[in-house]
Parts: structure tokens; C-alpha cells; sequence
């Protein structure tokens, strides 16, 4: 087995109804529940229409630089609902994914791409609902020759994401959840959920408690207060 060249087993997918319960919840959340740290930069932006979000597993494909090979073929890899998350180091120079790619995939019933890298056309993906999330748009395309490996651990906008990782996207951009923590940041999500719920209320009824500004600033020892 070549390293830098080779395909993985893909792990077992995420069972359907955690997938299902991570879609209840927004990726800000469910970065607060994960200290920051599982959310990818604001780098990697949504292009397509739909505001809605995405979730589903990690089909994660590291390439070279401007090389679309290995994500040709992780797309007719792809179990329905994989998102299929592109590691190519940030270049942008080369589109790795674009209309007819896109609509194969939509076709297999992939749920979305995640790209360190670039796109293009944006005629098709900006008017379409597959959610497409990226770091730049152009229309120069790719090469095709290799080398890359698919279901290895990818480097996405600085977050670190493993094969079969829960792939949360919405309006703000992207999460990876560790499947061995899936459960604990659920219900860290819904505690904040809830909690935001009742600031809601109170943002809404005129009671909202402000005096935590007050007590932070007094205790970093700010003047004037």
C-alpha cells in the first residue's frame, strides 16, 4: 500500500438517528459544546442556496493540490447521506468540485461537500439546494492524475476531521463531531439550546440580566465602572 495513494475501509456510519438529532441543532452550538475547537474557520463558507442543514458522516478525502482523482472516486464511494469532505490544503487555484461533479453526487444522494480549496461553477451550485461549503471560487479546473487517499484524517479551515465524524453545516459554516463524543455533545447542545430559549424570553419580556457585564469588569479590575 502505497502512503499518499490508497483507499481506506470507510468505518461503520453513524447510526440514522443521531444524524437525524444532530440536524435538530445549529453548528453554533454545537461548537460551544465543543470548546471552539471542532469548527472549522470562517474560511470555508457556504455557496450554495439552501440555508437549511447539512449532517451526515465524513467520507474524507485528502488530495494534492488542484487533483480531483481521489474525489472523483470518493463520490461513487459515497454511502447516501456521507458528506464528502476535501482536503487539499487550502489551494485555490484549482477547482476540485463543480457542476457535473455535483450533480453525480446529488444523483447518488451525497449530502454535501466540504472543500479546503476552491470550486466553481457557481451558476449551478449557488442556485442549487446541495449544500457546498469552500474556501474560494474559480474557474480553473483540475488535474486528474493523483496521488491522494480517501477515508484518512483531513485537515479542514484548522479543524481535524476522521473518517465517519458527524459533518454539521448551517449558515455559519461547518462542525466535526467525534462519533466516541456524539453523545455528550448532544446534550451539551440542548442544554444550550435551552438555556438560550429562556434568554429569548427575557430579550422578548424586557428581564433580560445584564449584570454579569458589571461583575466581569470589576473582577478583571477595570476602572471607571
Amino acid at each position: 500500500m502505497t502512503i499518499g495513494f490508497r483507499i481506506l475501509p470507510a468505518p461503520e456510519p453513524a447510526p440514522v438517528d443521531l444524524v437525524r438529532a444532530f440536524a435538530q441543532h445549529c453548528s453554533s452550538h454545537l461548537a460551544d459544546s465543543m470548546s471552539h475547537l471542532q469548527a472549522a474557520s470562517g474560511a470555508i463558507r457556504p455557496w450554495h442556496r439552501s440555508r437549511g442543514t447539512l449532517c451526515g458522516p465524513a467520507l474524507t478525502v485528502r488530495a494534492a493540490p488542484g487533483d480531483n482523482l481521489l474525489v472523483q472516486k470518493a463520490v461513487d464511494m459515497a454511502r447516501r447521506s456521507d458528506v464528502i469532505v476535501v482536503d487539499v490544503g487550502g489551494f485555490t487555484d484549482q477547482a476540485v468540485v463543480g457542476e457535473l461533479m455535483s450533480r453525480w453526487a446529488l444523483w447518488r444522494g451525497v449530502a454535501g461537500f466540504v472543500v479546503d480549496g476552491a470550486i466553481r461553477d457557481l451558476d449551478y451550485i449557488s442556485a442549487a439546494d446541495m449544500p457546498v461549503y469552500a474556501r474560494a471560487s474559480t474557474p480553473r479546473g483540475p488535474s486528474r492524475v493523483g496521488p491522494g487517499e480517501i477515508n484518512v484524517p483531513v485537515s479542514i479551515g484548522g479543524m481535524v476531521v476522521h473518517p465517519g465524524d458527524l459533518i454539521v453545516g448551517d449558515s455559519d459554516g461547518v462542525v466535526a463531531v467525534p462519533l466516541a463524543d456524539a453523545q455528550a455533545v448532544l446534550k451539551d447542545a440542548q442544554t444550550l439550546r435551552d438555556r438560550e430559549a429562556i434568554q429569548l424570553t427575557a430579550i422578548a419580556d424586557g428581564t433580560f440580566d445584564r449584570n454579569w457585564i458589571d461583575r466581569a469588569l470589576h473582577s478583571g479590575g477595570c476602572a471607571g465602572i
